[in-house]
């Protein structure tokens, strides 16, 4: 194998394991506010007043949280590795863009971090809780356009009524999720007993969450239909992602909503993202007449 092929699968490696690893952090996040867990190291960066780590008797809320924490350091781990291999392989194959990325995907991490540090400063509050979910998205988001900026090289720009489609579907799936977080801000899994909620109907929020929900199924299987080659590929994945997603959702709100259940679909979330991510770069990357007539 030569140098530089051992150089690009260590590139893609590293851009998988960081999609994956930001995946990861979603649903480990979610098991922590889902076993009341949230405030078990209650101060941060410290966990106690006095330690960066627990001591003493260590309940399981303790180990769920400080659990979750660790995780952090492991994605950093990973952007670094990611930043380490991005700087070789953008001087190689000349591709700043990568190296770009990778800059973002480093310098987000921190950002999360602290995020949830005054998260949990500020008692849980529901507001910054949702927050903390929607800025992994955000790196969620950056994952998928590296590693499909690798698969499939620098990209264009194209206009045209499909492009259109696929900005608003991926506008609406960031509506979505952000109403996601509000509904969970005022259903009863708080992360804390003693967490404040944020006062809203919870019937109310959920009606809206699933209006908006059948607005962005429509968007898509809109998209599928219209759009031919990477496009469409694309489509049908997001497609498939949301129908599976919004039955779970169902199911959890007409169940009483039991953990495990929420549990999935905070996975379910941050897969929705992810496809819906790979449709927009999709859109940017495909080839003439994949898109739609006349839209160079």
């Amino acid at each position: 194998m030569k140098l530089e092929d051992f150089g690009d699968r260590w590139m893609r490696s590293a851009a998988w394991a960081s999609l994956t690893a930001n995946i990861a952090i979603v649903v480990t996040g979610a098991a922590v506010r889902l076993t009341g867990s949230g405030l078990g190291c209650p101060t941060w960066p410290r966990c106690t007043s006095s330690s960066f780590t627990p001591h003493g008797a260590m309940d399981v809320h303790q180990w769920v949280e400080f659990g979750n924490r660790t995780l952090t350091f492991v994605l950093a781990a990973i952007a670094i590795f990611t930043f380490v291999a991005a700087l070789g392989y953008s001087r190689h194959h000349g591709r700043p863009d990568v190296y770009k990325l990778s800059i973002l995907l480093g310098l987000a991490i921190p950002m999360q971090a602290v995020i949830g540090g005054i998260t949990v400063l500020t008692n849980l509050g529901p507001w910054l809780v949702g927050a903390h979910m929607l800025a992994s998205m955000v790196i969620i988001s950056l994952a998928v356009v590296l590693i499909f900026r690798l698969q499939h090289g620098p990209t264009l720009v194209h206009n045209g009524a499909i492009t259109t489609l696929a900005k608003l579907t991926y506008a609406v799936t960031w509506v979505v999720l952000a109403i996601g977080t509000v509904v969970t801000g005022a259903g009863p899994h708080a992360g804390d007993s003693d967490a404040p909620r944020n006062g809203l109907d919870t019937l109310e929020m959920s009606q809206l969450h699933a209006d908006v929900v059948f607005l962005l199924i429509g968007l898509t299987v809109a998209l599928l239909i219209m759009s031919t080659g990477l496009v469409r590929e694309a489509a049908i994945v997001l497609v498939a992602v949301e129908v599976a997603q919004g039955a779970l959702g169902f199911v959890q709100y007409f169940t009483d909503l039991p953990v495990v259940l929420v549990g999935f679909h905070m996975l379910g979330s941050a897969l929705t993202m992810a496809a819906a991510s790979w449709v927009l770069v999709a859109c940017r990357a495909a080839k003439r007449g994949e898109v739609s007539p006349g839209t160079r």
